[in-house]
């Protein structure tokens, strides 16, 4: 995807700050951080947001999942607690078409719902 940032950030086209990659997952902080933690964690392909994932792509989810909980744990947060979370689509406030976790930690989270 041509237009994509998150598909550039995975070509190096786009610099980020990197925590963590493999062959499948990228996982960067985020420019505009909302806790002390903000890492997005991407699959390396393209889907544009989770009502796009296929039956293919289960293990690539439960990785990306075992890749965030390696990541809190890294960040310190594993014990204290993070809220991992992705948007799906416009009214969810989804900016980047591309399939993306948000891992947030690093003080108290305010309550959801």
């Amino acid at each position: 995807m041509s237009e994509c940032i998150f598909c550039k950030i995975v070509a190096g086209e786009v610099p980020s700050s990197n925590v963590y990659e493999d062959d499948q997952v990228l996982a960067f902080r985020d420019i505009n951080p909302e806790a002390p933690v903000h890492i997005l964690a991407i699959p390396k392909k393209h889907i544009a947001g989770l009502k796009d994932v296929s039956p293919e792509d289960r293990a690539l989810i439960g990785h990306i999942m075992t890749v965030l909980k390696e990541i809190a744990r890294d960040e310190g947060i594993e014990d204290s607690g993070y809220r991992v979370l992705t948007n799906c689509g416009p009214d969810s406030g989804q900016i980047v078409d591309h399939l993306h976790f948000h891992l947030l930690g690093g003080r108290q989270l305010g309550k959801i719902g």
